[in-house]
């Protein structure tokens, strides 16, 4: 009785939504363990449980796929430029499905949001019309493998208590790429066309207007041999342009377009700062302040090695020795700044910060200066790059503001070769059963560090907190109710009550109920809290556990009703100006014609 009264009060905390979600679950499981209905000694078990350890892992590896750039090639190669809305959206949404099978569906939206904000500009659309597609097509992807979603770890976990074992990488694949590909070809053909066409109600941070930035053309790089006509042609995509041209310390303002282009050459490029890391990736250029950050440091250390004793350093040599965390930040100069009328040469940034001037954005007026010599005015907004303390060091003693962090995916061929090596290798290893999941993904993990993909300190960013206390929190509490009986007697009232003791209504029954409770609450909570109840029903039918398992997978992935059931729809709600009523209109089709799939299909491939 205490425990289903947590247990209702914990799912009316989820609904009203006045808690975060790992609050409310830490707040359920301390009440269990006061109660009596969850050992002290083991009330924090969960966090050590494999499907834990796995989510925060997998989440750390999906970081440096899309910190390296490993799939911006990928996604623009696969995505026609004449490509019209129908087949727009069934290739962005496609291409959301398969990264999210192999990382985490948020990362997968995140990649494809700028693409697909950047088309909908192009053809003249409203941006929500492709951006509620690919969260949903990443949602459904999802449900393909066993890394694919929190809950599919979830549910393995909950089948290796049973005694049954944990499912395999691809167990999850027959019936979630079937159920992925119909839900893919309908919203390609027909649910898109569902979608209201609102227009972007809130801007995805703010406008700084583009950004002036230098590019240095290496040998090995597409730019190379190239005419200034045929690098516009692939910049015009992104919505950059070349604006002037560095040869041999010459600057031109105007190159005509049949000038070639040759290695060693410094472009000039206008372009957004969200489109900076696309335009990159197209030529395979690189910054050319951004390049030499590493080469300072080493700099440095030859300058430090030659001072000798009795030799104080100066001022400008006593900074904060900076971290290995590099971050990309927007600075606007305040009138009365003493940055104003002065050049990043004439403040010596590197010298007395570490960090470098990327870019500059001057509202309705472009600088024909080079960047490192450009005189700063009020009002320009500065694109920074360096460690976060140096960065805070510089805006206090400059008199700027700082606007945001930027998030830029500045390509890097090596990091994505071996992200992708690293991501690869791991799965093999799960998948072929050379390794726990758990082990496997964690060694992942540890190599992507160790070969400096990702830093030490990122790591810790790239995890989604929230979700690893809310399951570590509710994984005691689901074991409870096996425990205590609750389980079963849930299973009991669904059985006589709805199901009548047939086995076909009572997986019915159970998807829906998973369903219904995935669209007020996390679907990691929801599986939680179902499979013990879908295990249960299962064994007093005497039928297959695994079909029940399985049905709870698919329904804990079907968040497709609300803005609050799922981190993706949460993410699209602003830039795509959508309203709480919006989702159903594509979410509740969507949602039938899943159940209408995955229903023949789990009888097939988990026969009863």
């Amino acid at each position: 009785m205490i425990l289903s009264g947590v247990l209702a009060g914990t799912l009316f905390m989820f609904i009203w939504g006045r808690w975060r979600h790992d609050m409310v679950a830490l707040g359920a499981l301390l009440v269990c363990v006061l109660t009596g209905l969850v050992p002290g000694s083991s009330a924090f078990n969960g966090f050590g449980h494999p499907a834990v350890i796995t989510v925060a892992c997998v989440l750390v590896l999906s970081y440096g796929l899309q910190t390296s750039g490993a799939v911006d090639v990928f996604t623009r190669h696969i995505l026609p430029a004449s490509a019209g809305p129908t087949l727009t959206v069934a290739i962005l949404t496609g291409i959301a499905a398969l990264l999210s099978g192999f990382m985490n569906n948020v990362g997968a939206l995140a990649l494809l949001m700028p693409m697909a904000m950047q088309v909908a500009r192009r053809q003249d659309i409203p941006p929500g019309l492709f951006l509620m597609p690919i969260a949903f097509g990443s949602i459904l992807g999802g449900m393909t493998t066993l890394i694919g979603t929190p809950p599919n770890l979830i549910v393995s976990g909950f089948r290796a208590q049973s005694g049954s074992g944990t499912f395999a990488m691809f167990d999850f694949t027959p019936v979630g790429l079937t159920v992925a590909a119909a839900g893919i070809v309908f919203v390609a053909l027909v649910g898109w066309r569902l979608v209201p066409a609102r227009k972007q109600s809130v801007a995805e941070g703010f406008d700084t207007g583009a950004y002036l930035t230098e590019v240095r053309v290496q040998e090995s790089t597409n730019a190379a041999g190239k005419s200034l006509r045929e690098i516009e042609a692939v910049l015009e995509e992104s919505g950059g342009q070349v604006v002037g041209l560095v040869r041999n310390d010459l600057h031109m303002t105007a190159p005509g377009y049949r000038f070639v282009v040759r290695a060693g050459d410094i472009l000039v490029i206008e372009a957004q700062a969200e489109a900076l890391g696309e335009v990159l990736s197209k030529l395979g250029l690189k910054l050319e302040e951004a390049k030499n950050i590493k080469q300072k440091g080493s700099e440095e250390n030859g300058t430090k090695k030659e001072k000798q004793a009795g030799t104080e350093d100066s001022d400008e040599d006593k900074k904060p020795a900076p971290s290995d965390e590099i971050v990309f930040s927007e600075f606007a100069v305040l009138p009365g700044s003493s940055l104003v009328g002065q050049s990043a040469t004439d403040i010596l940034l590197r010298t007395r910060y570490g960090i470098n001037l990327l870019a500059v954005s001057r509202q309705g007026y472009r600088s024909i200066s080079r960047l490192r010599t450009m005189a700063l005015k009020a009002g320009d907004v500065l694109l920074m790059q360096g460690p976060s303390e140096m960065l805070s060091v510089f805006s206090g003693s400059a008199g700027c503001v700082p606007l945001a962090e930027r998030f830029l995916r500045i390509p890097d061929k090596q990091k994505a070769i071996t992200a992708s090596s690293v991501m690869a290798v791991a799965i093999a290893g799960a998948a072929f059963g050379l390794l726990p999941a758990a082990i496997a993904f964690a060694a992942g993990a540890l190599a992507l560090m160790a070969l400096r993909v990702v830093s030490p300190r990122a790591v810790y960013d790239a995890i989604d907190w929230p979700v690893i206390v809310l399951l570590g929190a509710l994984i005691p509490i689901a074991q409870s109710m096996e425990g205590t009986g609750l389980a079963e007697l849930v299973t009991h009232a669904i059985l006589r009550g709805v199901a009548q003791g047939g086995a076909i209504v009572a997986l019915l029954v159970t998807m829906v109920i998973t369903i219904s409770l995935s669209c007020v609450m996390n679907n990691a909570a929801t599986a939680a809290v179902m499979c013990p109840i879908a295990i249960g029903m299962a064994g007093q039918l005497g039928t297959n556990a695994d079909t029940f398992l399985m049905a709870v997978t698919v329904g804990a992935s079907c968040s497709f009703l609300t803005p609050i059931s799922h981190q993706n729809n949460t993410l699209i709600l602003g830039p795509g100006g959508f309203r709480f009523g919006d989702y159903w209109k594509l979410g509740l089709p969507l949602e039938i014609l899943v159940m209408a799939v995955s229903i023949p299909m789990l009888l097939l491939v988990w026969p009863l």
